[in-house]
């Protein structure tokens, strides 16, 4: 193994994945402590740690390309693996890793580029032959030539940033008077959030669901992909649950898509793991909608039905080995859900809900992973993402993996911040989400409670107080009850238990 020393330049859940797969793999981590988290979880998972706290500059320094690699070259690091997020996608980042001869764990800058320029990406999948929406030629420079694309291909259109993703600089357009605002709009968003006005349209397709396909490929030309997910499950455009595989797609379906997903692979060598997003229509057409050249947060499904790590699938590339698997060895087996564990308040529209994590249980079932980065008394910044941890769970088939979810999301507790618990127990338990009836729009339009109460649910928190109690004043360590065991608490159980006492 050429990669001896990784430096991680990231945080929070993703950098404790990659740590722990490093550490596997007999390679040392190195982690960059910073004056807003010094005391972060990810922090006690590295080999060594690099002191950053005396940097209290605004901009976080997993987005300082130049301390980035003067971090990299002090400490020794032979790689640096960019988690997603932050410099994951940024050819640029990658440019300067080979040009101070530090192995960058991701594709090549030509790949990062060109598929993270959304019109360069479009251009090359229709010279591919790859399903399109119908949309602009290249990026819009003005109003005025929006509304007569617009005006051309008919409403409504999506305006969408051209350097970006995750729903910033996106706007749908219906109407024509709508167009002056929204593009104003969607351009200077793209601007605050990737650095660039540059926006281009699409025909907007309604209610369609949203597919991708996982990539892998090696420097030797190898590419594979390791089936798809189904990421309808979101909130203007950011994803909240995923799955795989997904309920929409059939053998014809899954292999005719993946067969074109590795095409656009192909088409830009691409090496490294990597996924391509497809919109499928209410009649089964897909479309290709963009590239993401780089880990996804939503990967451990994958890595749950395939038993793949792609972690560590993306070092072993970058030590410049060759694919030990082809695509007749991948194999589907099974069902995962992945829950998203934000610190967001769903009754106040999602908003972030920063703060200190006061106490936090989390189900260690056979059937149940969890990635997270945080524990009892972390804090959860709000110049960061607000995830807490994510949940994947994995069952025999679809209907197994929901009734495992249900068990498992009823056995997490948090307390200090507000989560979005309450909606993935309320998710989990709607008819349309069991049937797999859904699309992009199904937050939109077809909920009406954001978030489930249990009936039990004052009783349930009383139990809570009264256990707390108990712990802090008699301190009794014979005292030992585990009363989340994923069944819904019945007024006479609740009793029962609190008897105990």
């Amino acid at each position: 193994m050429r990669i001896k020393r990784i430096l991680i330049a990231n945080r929070g859940e993703i950098a404790v994945r990659i740590m722990k797969t490093a550490k596997r793999m007999k390679i040392e981590s190195v982690a960059v402590k910073t004056a807003l988290e010094p005391n972060a979880m990810y922090l006690s998972y590295a080999d060594q740690v690099y002191d950053h706290t005396s940097d209290t500059s605004e901009i976080p320094v997993f987005l300082d390309i130049e301390k980035i690699i003067r971090i990299a070259l002090e400490t020794g690091s032979d790689a640096v693996h960019p988690g997603y997020g932050f410099l994951a996608e940024n050819a640029y980042f990658a440019q300067k890793c080979a040009e101070n001869k530090i192995v960058f764990i991701g594709p090549s800058p030509d790949s990062i580029y060109k598929m993270g320029n959304k019109t360069i990406a479009r251009r090359i999948a229709l010279a591919g032959g790859i399903p399109m929406a119908t949309g602009s030629e290249g990026n819009i420079g003005n109003e005025e030539e929006a509304a007569a694309v617009a005006g051309k291909i008919g409403y409504p259109v999506i305006i969408k940033a051209a350097s970006g993703g995750g729903g910033r600089g996106m706007r749908i357009v219906r109407k024509a008077e709508e167009m002056e605002r929204l593009f104003i709009t969607a351009s200077k968003e793209a601007e605050k959030a990737f650095n660039d006005p540059s926006v281009f349209i699409e025909k907007y397709i309604e209610n369609p669901k949203h597919i991708e396909f996982q990539i892998l490929g090696d420097t030797k030309g190898n590419i594979i992909h390791l089936g798809e997910r189904e990421c309808s499950i979101q909130r203007k455009h950011q994803k909240l649950l995923e799955e795989a595989p997904s309920p929409a797609l059939d053998e014809k379906l899954r292999e005719e898509m993946g067969r074109l997903a590795v095409q656009i692979a192909k088409a830009v060598n691409y090496y490294s793991a990597g996924t391509v997003e497809f919109l499928l229509d209410s009649d089964r057409n897909f479309y290709f909608m963009e590239m993401n050249t780089r880990i996804q947060v939503e990967h451990p499904v994958t890595e749950i039905i395939t038993g793949i790590d792609l972690v560590e699938q993306q070092i072993r590339i970058a030590n410049g080995e060759t694919l030990k698997f082809g695509q007749d060895d991948i194999k589907l087996t099974g069902w995962a859900i992945e829950c998203r564990i934000n610190a967001e308040d769903v009754q106040a529209g999602f908003a972030p809900d920063p703060g200190k994590i006061e106490s936090l249980s989390l189900p260690s079932d056979p059937c149940v992973r969890v990635d997270t980065g945080v524990r009892d008394g972390s804090v959860i910044v709000a110049s960061f993402d607000s995830m807490i941890a994510k949940l994947i769970v994995r069952g025999d088939d679809r209907k197994n993996a929901i009734k495992n979810c249900k068990m498992a999301l009823d056995k997490v507790w948090i307390k200090g911040t507000k989560t979005t618990l309450p909606f993935f127990r309320m998710l989990v338990r709607h008819p349309k989400f069991i049937e797999g009836d859904f699309t992009t729009a199904f937050i939109e339009k077809d909920l009406t409670q954001f978030y489930y109460n249990s009936e039990y649910e004052e009783m349930l928190a009383a139990w809570l107080a009264t256990k707390l109690f108990i712990e802090e004043n008699l301190q009794d360590d014979s005292i030992s009850v585990d009363f989340r065991d994923g069944k819904e608490m019945s007024p006479w159980l609740l009793n029962k238990r609190i008897n105990q006492f």
